[in-house]
């Protein structure tokens, strides 16, 4: 049987399967549930800064609206931070005593400021990692996307400075250079870069014209995305790459780690089919490795990167404009 270990972020792991970050993560049951069927380490639901914040406005607006002074409005907003992170680190706590593989903390973070009080905190209560989570949605139009990415940037480089132990940084897909920008954040230090997030998307409700939330959930066509930019990607630097979105079974996580991905997240196949996903996708992966004779998942791993194929284009744009010039078959 073919050895499944591999390195991501610094982290030593029995094999390359994550659990990403979701509600499902917030509970210590599920944890072990995810652990039995083979996980190799678990990412803990994300602690947000924005839900912090909104809170706290809340309160202020409540206060203004009822004329109350200010005097006391300091003490709500220590109060806040101070329970929704007690919260926080009794999980990290609680994880890190029932499970023997890596627990990973998650901050979703929107600035550069008190929050940062939160990654020692989480980094004492025992975390292995840290992963940063960060989007600003460009709805600010008077904002340059070069501000933008030097907000990013700023985050990742005080995170690193603040803390120890690896810093993760799960990337979203909508920068004006990707690669560029993905080339920086490796720069910053970064031990792991995670692509992609996903982020709430609006949908329309047609007979109650309401907006409501979109399907959360990936689709599993959608592994393609970070199978493009993992393969671009992995000969350009140093840092190890995660790939999530559109995981759902043993063929697509397997095409991930041939086009980079020293790990891969599952999340959505999780709620679709259950924890017992897990085993089977590390099945497929073992008998994948025994049928094509190797003994390591290290020696397929990157192995049809953009660097390790004949024609390295075959990763780029150019290609979907081939496959329909060629196309005559459609009509």
């Amino acid at each position: 049987m073919a050895n499944l270990e591999t390195k991501y972020a610094g982290l030593t792991l029995k094999n390359p399967l994550i659990i990403g970050s979701s509600s499902l993560t917030g509970s210590t049951i599920n944890l072990k549930k995810f652990e039995k069927q083979g996980a190799a380490a678990v990412i803990l639901k994300s602690i947000f800064e924005e839900e912090i914040l909104n809170e706290y406005e809340n309160i202020l607006k409540d206060a203004d609206s009822k004329g109350e002074k200010d005097h006391n409005l300091d003490y709500f907003d220590h109060k806040i931070k101070e329970d929704n992170l007690s919260e926080y680190i009794t999980l990290i706590k609680s994880a890190k005593s029932e499970l023997s593989i890596p627990v990973i903390a998650s901050v979703n973070c929107i600035s550069s400021h008190e929050w940062l009080y939160f990654l020692k905190k989480i980094e004492t209560a025992g975390a292995d990692a840290i992963e940063l989570n960060i989007f600003y949605f460009p709805t600010d139009f008077k904002k340059s996307s070069k501000k933008i990415e030097k907000n990013y940037l700023k985050i990742i480089k005080k995170a690193k400075a603040s803390v120890k132990i690896p810093i993760i940084v799960k990337m979203s897909q909508y920068f004006t250079n990707l690669g560029d920008m993905i080339l920086k954040v490796s720069d910053t230090g970064a031990d792991g870069i995670a692509l992609f997030n996903r982020f709430y998307k609006p949908d329309i409700n047609l007979e109650k014209k309401e907006i409501i939330a979109a399907d959360i959930f990936s689709s599993p066509h959608e592994y393609v995305i970070p199978l493009q930019w993992v393969a671009l990607m992995k000969d350009k630097m140093d840092t190890s790459l995660a790939a999530s979105t559109g995981i759902h079974d043993g063929d697509s996580f397997v095409k991930l780690l041939l086009a980079g991905a020293n790990v891969n997240y599952i999340v959505s196949a999780l709620f679709k089919n259950g924890a017992e996903v897990i085993s089977e996708i590390l099945s497929y992966l073992e008998n994948y490795l025994d049928t094509n004779n190797h003994t390591s998942v290290n020696e397929i791993i990157g192995s049809l990167s953009q660097g390790n194929i004949k024609n390295p284009k075959y990763y780029e744009r150019a290609q979907f404009m081939k496959y329909f010039t060629d196309r005559k078959d459609i009509i």
